[in-house]
């Protein structure tokens, strides 16, 4: 084999490489144009439907239940983060906790659901395991809590207080859970007949 012909094997395998490395960048990053309308995210990305539908299937959460959720926690945004403290009035500290991607999961509980369901690989930051995370947290709450997998207001409580936090009542000291969680029920129930369905 010639040297150019090994430099133009190496040469095609760096540009599918790209290729590959920015498609997935492309995917991972989505984030819906129109956060309001569940039908319209799920036109876009057809696979996030199939996520949602097989989260569903696992764990006995409503499409409309989980897509809330994520809603009011991320935006659909696959890396957000919370806000950072300032020290010193300016410089940035550490952020207010460990949650990230689209489920603003914390580090313990992910690490919880990864050991719980053994997908050790599963990201934060991908949609597919995100859903799922959600699913499999609506369906512990709903052991621990009693609260049932369709009631979204208290579902979003529990989500994001953490099921103790729920259990103690802390989501009261605070005005703005408790509202987007009576906004998330009403989000929850203007979804499109087939998140609704299914």
């Amino acid at each position: 084999m010639s040297h150019n012909t090994k430099q133009q094997i190496v040469n095609r395998f760096i540009v599918l490489f790209l290729i590959v490395l920015s498609s997935s960048c492309t995917f991972s990053s989505y984030e819906p144009r129109n956060k309001n309308n569940i039908c319209q995210i799920f036109r876009e990305q057809r696979q996030w439907y199939k996520s949602a539908s097989a989260s569903r299937e696992r764990w006995g959460v409503p499409i409309s239940v989980a897509m809330s959720i994520i809603y009011y926690e991320s935006s659909f945004r696959s890396n957000a983060r919370p806000p950072r403290r300032t020290c010193l009035f300016f410089f940035p500290g550490p952020r207010l906790s460990s949650a990230y991607g689209y489920a603003q999961a914390i580090d313990s509980t992910w690490k919880n659901y990864q050991h719980s369901t053994r997908k050790y690989g599963a990201n934060r930051n991908d949609f597919h395991d995100a859903i799922d995370f959600v699913g499999w947290y609506c369906h512990t709450t709903a052991k621990q809590c009693g609260i049932r997998k369709n009631d979204a207001f208290r579902q979003y409580l529990a989500y994001h207080e953490g099921q103790k936090g729920y259990l103690r009542r802390s989501y009261r000291r605070k005005k703005m859970v408790d509202k987007k969680g009576k906004t998330g029920t009403k989000k929850g129930c203007n979804v499109c007949p087939t998140a609704q369905s299914v």
